[in-house]
């Protein structure tokens, strides 16, 4: 295959080679791996007045991230275009000030879409549309805001259920950067909806990630946990509800995809999603499942829900929004949950 194929992801750093991916090399996904984890020193009124209106509304573009094949393998992947976008702000937050967030991504080639999926429609939804029902979903799944040196980004995340009643589950990508430097100023919207905040804003007090993915890098395991911080004396779960989180689910399950992406032609405004039938990656380069979407930048971490009720919004999350090849636009990754995710999650629902 002579025409180089990029992974297109959600990255706030680095745009040094990370090494090489051999046939090998990412196979190894689903297996255990050991924890990393990270306690937010800063206090949650400080993160909360960081985040004014203007950080939030002014966007960047993160620096190319590499992965490439080995000379005898017959794809080469090459750069990295960002699948979260950066944003930074002025003015203190509050329920009544709109958040409104800009990005300024690569030019994408034009997906045709075929209309929006009404909640009670049970066909396969490609391109992604802005989901337009009132079920759980909407409150569950949110938008992230987050510092890596000193530029700012979003991202998205989805409530899982947990014993701390504290859970969200994201992107690897956007808790910690390629050279390993942890998030800061982390906060979770849930429920955001044009700049409208219904729940209010939750800070990060403790983030959890894979070894795997803090010490290599290694796409399979591109996962994290964040236990967040009670608000006025809420946990997130008990004002916004959780979905339920499973793992060494069977492959090839029909999985709706949700996340705020802001490239092409997205804003990250509102909530969007995909659905479909999930497939091996095409390139074999990761143990990750494919499935159809067209969701761009920001839409990382965003939860991908199996056994989905398109009605009630109720489902269960198996995978997160991960990242795209960049010679298939058409197509967003996420990583498998298995018994390293497994791990993640059993430590951060009791922090």
């Amino acid at each position: 295959m002579s025409k180089a194929a990029r992974i297109t992801y959600a990255v706030s750093t680095a745009g040094a080679l990370l090494g090489t991916l051999g046939t090998g090399a990412s196979q190894s996904g689903p297996g255990v791996t050991g924890v990393s984890d990270h306690v937010i020193a800063m206090s949650r009124s400080a993160i909360l007045r960081y985040w004014t209106v203007q950080r939030m509304t002014r966007a960047l573009t993160p620096p190319d991230r590499v992965l490439r094949r080995p000379p005898q393998a017959p794809l080469a992947v090459t750069g990295a275009l960002p699948l979260e976008a950066p944003v930074a702000a002025t003015g203190a937050l509050s329920p009544a000030t709109p958040l409104a967030v800009t990005g300024t991504p690569p030019p994408k080639s034009p997906l045709a879409v075929a209309g929006a999926l009404s909640p009670d429609r049970r066909s396969a939804q490609g391109p992604g549309t802005p989901w337009a029902s009132p079920g759980a979903v909407r409150a569950t799944t949110g938008k992230v805001f987050f510092t890596i040196d000193g530029a700012d980004y979003v991202c998205s995340a989805g409530t899982v259920d947990g014993a701390n009643h504290d859970l969200v589950v994201t992107a690897g990508h956007c808790v910690q950067n390629a050279a390993g430097v942890w998030a800061r100023n982390w906060i979770y919207v849930p429920g955001y909806d044009q700049g409208r905040r219904p729940y209010g804003a939750f800070t990060a007090r403790r983030m959890f990630a894979p070894k795997a993915w803090s010490g290599r890098h290694d796409e399979n395991h591109d996962v994290a946990m964040v236990a967040l911080a009670t608000a006025d004396g809420r946990h997130v779960t008990d004002v916004v509800g959780a979905q339920n989180i499973a793992f060494d689910q069977p492959r090839g399950t029909v999985a709706y995809g949700f996340g705020y992406p802001t490239g092409g032609r997205y804003d990250g405004e509102r909530l969007a999603y995909c659905s479909g039938r999930t497939h091996p990656d095409a390139h074999r380069l990761t143990q990750d499942q494919g499935l159809r979407c067209d969701m761009s930048e920001g839409a990382s971490g965003g939860p991908w829900l199996t056994r989905f009720d398109a009605r009630t919004g109720v489902g269960v999350v198996t995978s997160v929004n991960s990242f795209k090849y960049s010679d298939d636009p058409a197509t967003m990754y996420g990583p498998y949950f298995g018994a390293a995710v497994h791990r993640i999650y059993e430590e951060a629902q009791r922090a």
